[in-house]
């Protein structure tokens, strides 16, 4: 069974907000990656980048997140097409 972009990312951020190492998807086992400059955590799974949210940006996204608030982004191709916060799948594409 082929996993959905919802389920995807939602085991990506429980993984990434619990020090997870890997994820599971299809029968697969996905290692945690690391963005190079600011060292944030990632997911690349079918061509999708599941990343936590920079707290270091200054936007009303990172205010959040240094407030306590865990925001996961799911981005293809450098669109940001849906989002994990606190918990919650968010879909973009949708809205």
């Amino acid at each position: 069974m082929v996993e959905d972009l919802r389920e995807i990312a939602l085991k990506a951020y429980n993984a990434i907000f619990s020090n997870s190492e890997s994820i599971h998807i299809n029968g697969e086992k996905v290692g945690i990656k690391y963005t190079s400059i600011q060292g944030l955590r990632k997911f690349e799974v079918n061509g999708y980048d599941f990343i936590e949210q920079n707290p270091e940006k200054d936007s009303s996204w990172a205010k959040k997140a240094r407030e306590g608030h865990k925001i996961l982004w799911v981005m293809n191709h450098g669109e940001y097409i849906a989002q994990v916060r606190d918990g919650e799948f968010h879909d973009f594409r949708k809205e």
